[in-house]
């Protein structure tokens, strides 16, 4: 829909973003380390406990999280040979040193991977591409980067088609540089629908071993939650951050 050099601008006030609203929460930390630590640390063993349903991972398997971001899987997933990769990885080491120091970590772009061909075990990729310039670019790079064999963990957050609309037309107007932001459609550079997601792993090395989404669980939800304005009302018809999660194995 857009160009290259337009992507490139949605992606880069995402991540300006992204860096303050992160900047905001590493000021609210302190003396609650434990407790978000606690908290990655279950969401990491989750994760490893469901790949390792499908096949044991070794002491010294090579593992990388493409976008580690500010809380990733990679920290306490328990690999020795660990990496995490993030376009902000320098100021996430700094904000969090408490967990950021678990695993070596690098700043680069998931759509252009500073690892060669086949590299790594098993690549994580945790709610991070919708966020990105080109998702497609970084899926393909996930696949490339993998060993036959290995295995793939992935999640993206999914809409109903209404947002995907509604994310479109946002950007335009940004694009032609117009001031008014609405944030949810500022922090991504677009809104995947379930197709689109699933049509991200279309012609990749990759055989699905689990794919599933939370849909029927983001509507619940949001019909349970008082509504706060217009925008929770139209959840409870046309769901919102509904969970889209792919273990696969490259082939």
């Amino acid at each position: 829909m857009w160009g290259e050099g337009t992507r490139r601008k949605l992606a880069r006030r995402a991540l300006e973003r992204q860096l303050a609203y992160q900047e905001r929460k590493a000021a609210h930390v302190s003396g609650r380390e434990e407790e978000i630590i606690l908290a990655m640390k279950t969401s990491s063993w989750r994760v490893r406990e469901l790949l390792e349903k499908f096949q044991p991972i070794k002491p010294d398997a090579r593992v990388v999280e493409v976008g580690s971001g500010a809380h990733g899987l990679i920290f306490y997933f328990g690999s020795k040979r660990g990496f995490g990769v993030d376009p902000l990885a320098v100021s996430y080491k700094s904000l969090f040193p408490s967990w950021q120091g678990c695993a070596p970590t690098l700043a680069a772009a998931g759509e252009s991977l500073p690892f060669p061909d086949q590299s790594f075990d098993i690549v994580l990729c945790d709610n991070v591409v919708d966020h990105a310039e080109s998702p497609v670019k970084i899926v393909s790079e996930l696949a490339r980067v993998l060993l036959p064999g290995g295995l793939l963990y992935f999640t993206v957050n999914i809409h109903h088609p209404v947002y995907a609309v509604a994310a479109g037309v946002h950007s335009s107007w940004r694009a032609v540089g117009l001031p008014y932001e609405v944030g949810p459609f500022a922090d991504h550079t677009t809104h995947l629908t379930l197709e689109a997601a699933k049509n991200l792993f279309k012609n990749l090395p990759l055989q699905i071993l689990s794919a599933k989404s939370n849909v029927e669980e983001a509507r619940t939800r949001a019909r349970k939650q008082p509504p706060r304005h217009v925008g929770d009302r139209l959840k409870r018809v046309f769901f919102k951050n509904a969970l889209y999660e792919v273990v696969a194995r490259r082939v």
